[in-house]
C-alpha cells in the first residue's frame, strides 16, 4: 500500500502545481489590465472587475472540475491498482506454489539421476582397475598363455564331461598341450592351444597411419603363422591324435580381426588343419561335439541292450527245453501215482474179501 500513497501524494502535488500556475495567470492578466487601462473611470474598473470575476470564476470552476475528475482517477486507478495487484499477488502465489512443486520433483529426479550417476560412476571406475589387471595379465606371454587356459577351462568345464578332456596331458614328443579332448576313434584326441601372439596385434591397433598399419599387419600374419606352424608339428601326431587340432584365441577383437583382414592366415589354417576358434565358436563346436557324444553313447547302449537280448533269448530257449524236460518227469510221475493207486485199491479189496470171511467163519 505504500506505491499507493506515493501515487495519491504524487496526483496531490499535481494540483497544486495547477492551481498555482492559474493564479499567477490570473495576477499577470490583472496586472496587464490595469496597466493598459490606468484605470481611468470606476466604469472600466468595474468592467475589469467583472471580466475578473468571471475569468476567476471559470478559473475556479476548471479546478474544481479538474478536482472532481483527478479524485475520481485515482480512486479509480487505486481500486484498479488494487486489483491488479490482488491478482498479481495471487498468480504470483499460485506460480510460486507450482514452481515449488516442480522444483521439489525436479530435485527429486535429479538426486535419483545422481545416485545413478554415482553408482554408474562407481562401476565404471572398478571395471576400469579390471581392465588395468586384465591389460597387466594380456601383457606378459606366461600370464596370457594362463588366462587363455582358464577361460578355456571354463567354457569346456560347463560343456562337456570331466572324462572326455584333460589339461596338460604330456604327448608321445614330450609337448605338453592346454587341452586334449578325448573322443572316439576315429577322429581320436583333438588338441587345443590357448596361446596368441598378441603383442603384434597391439601394435596393429597403436598404428597412426597406413605405413605403421601395413608394417603391423604384415608382423601379425607372420607371428600367426609361425604359431599354426607350431601347433601343427606339436599337435598332430598320427596314430595318436586326430589329424587336425585347435587354435584358441581368447578375444573375440582378435578372431575378428584375422577373418577380415588375414585371409592368407586363414587359407593357411585349413591347409595346416589347424582351426582357429574363438570364445563364441568353440562354445558351439563344444555343444555339436557333446551331442556326437551322446550318441555315441546311445549307440554303445543299444549294443549293450541288444547283447542282453540275445542273452535272455537263449535263456528263455533253455528254459523251455528243461520245462519240457520236467513235464516228463511230471508224467512219469503221474504214471507212478497211477499204479500206486491201482495197488492201493487192489489191496483194499483184498482186506474187504479177508474180513468178509472172517465173519463167515464165526
Amino acid at each position: 500500500m505504500n506505491i499507493l500513497d506515493q501515487i495519491a501524494n504524487y496526483n496531490t502535488l499535481i494540483i497544486l502545481i495547477l492551481v498555482l500556475i492559474l493564479l499567477i495567470m490570473l495576477s499577470l492578466q490583472c496586472y496587464n489590465l490595469i496597466k493598459i487601462k490606468k484605470i481611468d473611470t470606476d466604469y472600466d474598473l468595474n468592467q475589469n472587475n467583472n471580466k475578473t470575476n468571471i475569468i476567476f470564476s471559470e478559473i475556479i470552476g476548471r479546478l474544481s472540475n479538474l478536482t472532481e475528475s483527478s479524485s475520481i482517477s485515482q480512486n479509480e486507478l487505486i481500486k484498479t491498482l488494487n486489483n491488479r495487484i490482488d491478482n498479481l499477488s495471487r498468480d504470483l502465489n499460485l506460480t510460486m506454489r507450482d514452481n515449488n512443486s516442480k522444483t521439489s520433483e525436479s530435485l527429486g529426479e535429479l538426486k535419483k539421476h545422481m545416485d545413478k550417476i554415482d553408482e554408474a560412476q562407481k562401476n565404471i571406475s572398478d571395471l576400469s582397475s579390471e581392465m588395468i589387471t586384465l591389460q597387466d595379465i594380456l601383457s606378459n606371454k606366461q600370464t596370457r598363455g594362463v588366462f587363455g587356459e582358464i577361460q578355456l577351462n571354463e567354457i569346456i568345464t560347463n560343456i562337456l564331461p570331466p572324462s572326455y578332456f584333460s589339461t596338460q596331458d604330456t604327448l608321445s614328443n614330450y609337448s605338453r598341450p592346454d587341452l586334449v579332448i578325448k573322443l572316439p576313434n576315429p577322429p581320436g584326441k583333438i588338441v587345443v592351444d590357448a596361446k596368441f601372439p598378441l603383442e603384434s596385434y597391439k601394435k596393429l591397433k597403436a598404428s597412426q597411419n597406413k605405413l605403421e598399419r601395413q608394417e603391423a599387419i604384415k608382423q601379425f600374419k607372420l607371428d600367426l603363422k609361425k604359431h599354426i606352424k607350431d601347433i601343427k608339428s606339436k599337435y598332430i601326431i598320427p596314430g595318436e591324435t586326430a589329424d587336425s587340432a585347435l587354435m584358441f584365441i581368447p578375444s573375440e577383437g582378435v578372431y575378428s580381426e584375422i577373418h577380415s583382414s588375414l585371409e592368407e592366415v586363414i587359407e593357411d589354417s585349413y591347409r595346416s588343419k589347424v582351426w582357429i576358434v574363438s570364445p563364441t565358436t568353440i562354445w558351439a563346436l563344444l555343444n555339436t561335439i557333446r551331442g556326437l557324444l551322446k550318441d555315441v553313447s546311445i549307440k554303445k547302449q543299444a549294443n549293450i541292450i541288444q547283447k542282453e537280448i540275445i542273452n535272455l533269448i537263449d535263456d528263455l530257449a533253455r528254459l523251455g527245453i528243461r520245462v519240457k524236460k520236467l513235464q516228463k518227469h511230471f508224467d512219469l510221475a503221474n504214471s507212478d501215482l497211477n499204479e500206486v493207486e491201482i495197488s492201493t485199491n487192489k489191496l483194499i479189496n483184498l482186506t474187504r474179501k479177508i474180513e468178509k470171511i472172517k465173519i463167515d467163519e464165526n
